[in-house]
């Protein structure tokens, strides 16, 4: 039976479709389709069977900018959470709880929405600043993930309004005004923690651009047969996600898958390959995962703060920080710019985000 599993014509009869896995739960699927059985993900599970012993370490944001104690302590909590972590949640960030609420209603609208209004932004072309559709590496990756996604490129250069899906335009210009000026904030501080000046990685460029993902995970027949998402570690800079009250998102951390447990109201900050490569490996980009569940649908929204492959401060180019370097810390890596990085990031697809992603750098 197996030899006869036409994967390619699979794939592209999936694609043709554009309804996306929601399509597939809109149909009432009992079983999923061939191209979503993940093998790595069931051979490969480690032991998580305690994750009470590790927790996310949560930050309080509150009056940072008026108590410089109360900075000093947050600065500390954020090193040690980028050095060990590579992951926090924020919470008393400053964005009002009802910008996130109807942030997470807009994108649950737009995947809900009729099926033809949708199918015009289904597409795979790199180059447009607003698109949908399932897995940017679908033709890549050896099984698909449960999920949809819409993607629009906010930063530096955002699309006409008229070019924003209609159901959620309002609140995706809002919300990216908001995720602008907390990267501000979180890049300050991460550069303090650096024991750099707080404007400083402002000033290299790191806050420029903003690419929204809004995330829809559709429940799942079949949730150990796939991943939501699977095991990968981010492009960017720095990534700031919203979920809802679900859960499913996993860190590994010391070789244990830990749940990020949703907090009403946080914020979760994750660093990305492009800050360890800066950072000469102080700070830490890190593996995680989303879990299919047959409960659903899921909905995240994730921004990544970096300039897309067209931009114009795509060519940039970065290498590790020279006030960090020493005799005894000598770089790591060689330079290279962010169109150079996530093009090599997107010919791997989500299973090439091993190590090797970075090691491809390495001098």
């Amino acid at each position: 039976m197996e030899s006869k599993y036409d994967r390619e014509s699979e794939l592209k009869a999936f694609d043709d479709s554009k309804t996306g896995v929601k399509g597939l739960v809109d149909a009432a699927v009992s079983k999923i389709p061939q191209i979503f059985i993940d093998k790595q993900h069931q051979l490969d599970e480690k032991s998580d069977s305690d994750h009470s012993k590790f927790s996310i370490p949560v930050i309080d944001l509150n009056d940072i900018d008026h108590d410089a104690g109360k900075r000093q302590e947050v600065i500390h909590k954020v090193q040690n959470a980028c050095e060990k972590w590579g992951f926090f949640q924020v919470i008393n960030h400053g964005i009002p709880a009802r910008v996130l609420d109807e942030m997470l209603d807009g994108i649950r609208r737009f995947h809900e929405q009729d099926s033809e209004v949708k199918k015009k932004f289904y597409t795979r072309d790199e180059t447009r600043k607003v698109m949908y559709n399932t897995n940017f590496d679908f033709y890549k990756a050896p099984s698909a993930n449960w999920r949809d996604s819409l993607y629009c490129l906010m930063a530096p250069h955002p699309p006409h309004p008229d070019d924003l899906p209609a159901v959620c335009r309002n609140i995706l210009m809002e919300y990216s005004d908001e995720m602008m000026k907390l990267g501000l904030t979180i890049f300050e501080l991460t550069s303090e923690a650096l024991g750099l000046k707080p404007c400083y990685l402002k000033d290299l460029g790191c806050a420029e651009g903003l690419y929204l993902i809004g995330h829809y995970y559709p429940p799942c027949p079949e949730p150990e047969l796939t991943l939501g998402l699977s095991k990968h570690t981010d492009s960017a800079f720095l990534t700031v996600v919203l979920q809802d009250q679900l859960g499913g998102l996993q860190v590994l951390h010391e070789d244990y898958w830990v749940d990020v447990s949703p907090i009403p109201g946080a914020l979760i900050v994750n660093l990305g390959d492009m800050f360890q490569l800066i950072s000469n490996d102080k700070f830490k980009s890190v593996y995680h995962r989303v879990l299919a569940k047959n409960t659903g649908p899921r909905i995240s929204v994730g921004c990544f703060y970096r300039t897309h492959m067209q931009e114009e401060g795509a060519s940039r180019l970065y290498g590790p920080i020279k006030e960090l370097l020493s005799e005894e810390n000598p770089p790591i890596y060689r330079e290279t710019s962010l169109r150079e990085y996530v093009a090599f990031a997107y010919s791997k697809g989500i299973y090439g985000s091993t190590r090797t992603r970075l090691d491809h750098f390495k001098l």
